[in-house]
């Protein structure tokens, strides 16, 4: 089985638009392409450049889904120059990862409802979804068909499933499935606080865990803070108001 860390593991990126780069890193089930579709206005005025995350979309397999090595093959494949980095769910805690390795290259970070349980570790919510979330995709045998609606639930995706489930949904569950727990996760604080750029937080103001979760994440790294409510989890697919955000974000923070 082919290790993440190996530089054989090349990303296969999406890429749309003309103007200064932006990284988007997609979350557990959708690839780059899927993931990000709502956000095509921006490339009037930014290059969107969506990577598949190892097993999705065209970038092959790589062991098992792991925020540390896949952190490794984003921050040296992409962000070789200064970029907006922006991540999504699991991607969020890639993205904080990756930030940490390439402090001087990122522009901006933008974390969309990360779960990373651990910063709020002990509050009873938060420790709640943790433990199901966990449950969940250990759960290495229960039919995707099975799994992928109980982690709609849990994660808060307010889609309704077609029957038969789509391919690309079932496969994104078998990859999530037996994943490196996102409880496990632990960024580097420290380098993230004192690193210079700009650190945006964005929840969908629609479970109270992830409220906690974001705010906490805010509070370590004295980012900004925001709510995009109409989605639930999947906050890009709001459309206007989060590219709005974003685009807001991106001007504070300056272009390449």
């Amino acid at each position: 089985m082919m290790d993440a860390t190996s530089s054989d593991v090349r990303l296969h990126v999406h890429e749309w638009g003309a103007g200064p780069p932006v990284v988007l890193v997609h979350g557990g089930i959708l690839g780059g392409r899927e993931a990000w579709r709502a956000q095509r206005p921006l490339t009037s005025r930014w290059t969107l450049l969506a990577p598949d995350r190892p097993g999705h979309g065209g970038t092959p397999a790589a062991g098992r889904q792991d925020f540390e090595p896949e952190a490794r093959l984003i921050a040296d494949q992409l962000l070789d120059r200064p970029v907006h980095l922006v991540g999504l769910s699991y991607g969020a805690i890639v993205s904080m990862y990756a930030a940490a390795q390439r402090l001087e290259h990122v522009r901006s970070l933008t974390l969309v409802e990360p779960p990373l349980f651990g910063v709020a570790r002990g509050n009873p919510v938060v420790d709640a979804v943790a433990t199901a979330t966990r449950a969940l995709i250990e759960q290495v045998d229960l039919p995707p068909e099975d799994a992928l609606p109980r982690f709609f639930e849990i994660a808060g995706v307010p889609a309704a499933l077609d029957d038969p489930i789509p391919r690309v949904l079932l496969d994104g569950m078998r990859r999530l499935q037996g994943a490196r727990p996102p409880d496990e996760a632990a960024p580097p604080w420290d380098r993230l606080r004192t690193a210079g750029f700009p650190i945006l937080v964005i929840s969908g103001g629609h479970r109270k865990s992830n409220e906690i979760i974001c705010d906490a994440i805010a509070d370590r790294t004295g980012a900004e803070r925001a709510v995009c409510a109409g989605m639930a989890h999947l906050v890009p697919d709001t459309g206007a108001p989060f590219n709005a955000l974003l685009e807001h974000f991106f001007d504070q923070a300056g272009t390449p």
